[in-house]
């Protein structure tokens, strides 16, 4: 199994690998501590909630189709530092691809 280890850049920084019906955050590098989200309203003010409980400043997120900008709104309104990805830079990660590796990776991006 790969084991995905990055210098930690920004302690306060997560990841949002976003989907059409779920977005997984990562809010450090422990794939166990990965959650996963609704889309709609209420489950984007858990996320904002686990966000703030976590200490989290600044997000990472995957703009996936058009999925990302609801809830890129709600975190903005929210106060985090908001940043894009695009998905081409998660397509080059080393060994077996899946959301949770997406999620952690981008929060390791910035």
């Amino acid at each position: 199994m790969n084991q995905l280890s990055f210098n930690i850049i920004n302690p306060q920084a997560a990841g949002i690998d976003v989907g059409s019906r779920t977005h997984l955050v990562a809010i450090d590098q422990n794939k166990d501590n990965v959650r996963e989200f609704g889309v709609y309203t209420k489950d984007h003010q858990d996320l904002i909630s686990h966000l703030h409980q976590h200490g989290v400043t600044t997000i990472a997120m995957e703009s996936t189709g058009s999925y990302w900008q609801t809830l890129f709104n709600a975190l903005q309104q929210a106060g985090f530092d908001v940043l894009l990805v695009g998905g081409n830079q998660t397509k080059n990660v080393k060994g077996r691809k899946t959301d949770v590796i997406d999620c952690i990776w981008i929060q390791k991006l910035h």
